[in-house]
């Protein structure tokens, strides 16, 4: 089995609520405070091996990401596909939410993007395998480990999956400068928002792909926003709709 590292106190908390195999977890010695004994509570009634160390190889188990203390060796993260997603929301009873991102590449991004969509009761994500940000110890900590509770799907074509979605009944938005002010359109039913990356965008056959283009209105000087900024207004406009 494969493993890696899982740093800070919140997304290895969440890593152990959840039935991922976590072989070992290293707690920076005399850090024994606040969330740490509660990690190292959970731990021993899962019986999982905690190791005190020094802050020198916490830092280097957990390669630039803050590790707050503590760093769990786990089992790799698991990705599902497109059924798993469908299925989720079927149980839920809710139309499929999704998220599809073409070509984010920083983890930052994509954990940021992660934790919203988490909280945004969205179903899944989808992403290419090749030119995308795959979920790794960043992408943990950026997300809060909300990652913990997310399916996140890896495909290797972006445009087939949209037309197998689309099969499906769900609806395409993606968000695009030239498409329509994203408040004037309606997200209501089955959805597939479509992020592109922050310097290229949508890729052209994607955006081809999509029924509706939709744009967030830029007034100041800027003229983009951070992709898991416009993620976020994007994704809680269907909510509004949806749930409001």
């Amino acid at each position: 089995m494969d493993f890696q590292y899982v740093a800070g106190r919140n997304p290895v908390l969440e890593v152990l609520k959840t039935g991922r195999e976590v072989e070992k977890i290293y707690i920076q010695k005399g850090e024994l405070q606040g969330s740490i004994k509660k990690i190292i509570g959970i731990a021993k009634e899962k019986n999982i091996v905690v190791q005190q160390v020094d802050k020198n190889k916490l830092d280097s188990l957990a390669k630039g990401v803050a590790h707050q203390g503590v760093v769990a060796l786990v089992s790799s993260y698991e990705y599902s596909d497109v059924e798993d997603i469908l299925a989720k929301a079927r149980e839920k009873n809710e139309p499929p939410f999704i998220l599809i991102l073409d070509g984010i590449e920083d983890p930052h991004n994509l954990g940021a993007i992660i934790r919203t969509a988490e909280c945004a009761g969205v179903h899944g994500i989808i992403i290419p395998k090749r030119r995308s940000a795959q979920v790794n110890e960043t992408v943990y900590k950026s997300s809060a480990g909300a990652v913990e509770h997310m399916l996140v799907t890896k495909v290797s074509n972006i445009n087939t999956t949209i037309d197998e979605l689309k099969e499906k009944g769900l609806w395409i938005y993606g968000a695009d400068m030239d498409g329509d002010l994203y408040f004037n359109i309606s997200f209501k039913g089955p959805v597939a928002l479509v992020i592109g990356s922050e310097g290229k965008g949508i890729s052209r056959l994607t955006k081809e792909k999509c029924d509706y283009l939709v744009k967030i209105p830029m007034i100041g000087k800027i003229t983009s926003l951070n992709a898991s900024n416009a993620a976020a207004i994007l994704m809680y406009e269907v909510v509004r709709q949806n749930h409001g």
